[in-house]
């Protein structure tokens, strides 16, 4: 899964993602519970703890990666792709 969005808003969102991802590791009701309210929704909290935390269950963290894309033509912004670290594109 990768996202496209400005460098800023990729830098903030990347430190909760990726605690998202290590509650998902953990698997216990208390994570689910603490993701459920961050998330507020039920099956994007499913997804989390059943597909992504599996596939990231051998790694000790560093989930997600950013990758520079340049400018946006528009107003200049700097664009990135948000990314998990298994992605293959």
């Amino acid at each position: 899964v990768r996202i496209r969005t400005t460098e800023a808003k990729a830098k903030a969102i990347k430190p909760i993602a990726e605690q998202m991802i290590t509650l998902g590791r953990r698997g216990d009701l208390h994570a689910r519970r603490q993701a459920l309210a961050e998330l507020r929704s039920q099956e994007v909290v499913h997804k989390l703890f059943a597909d992504v935390a599996e596939r990231m269950a051998d790694r000790p963290g560093g989930y997600l990666r950013i990758v520079k894309l340049g400018a946006r033509q528009g107003d200049a912004a700097e664009m990135v792709y948000l990314e998990l670290v298994d992605y293959v594109p």
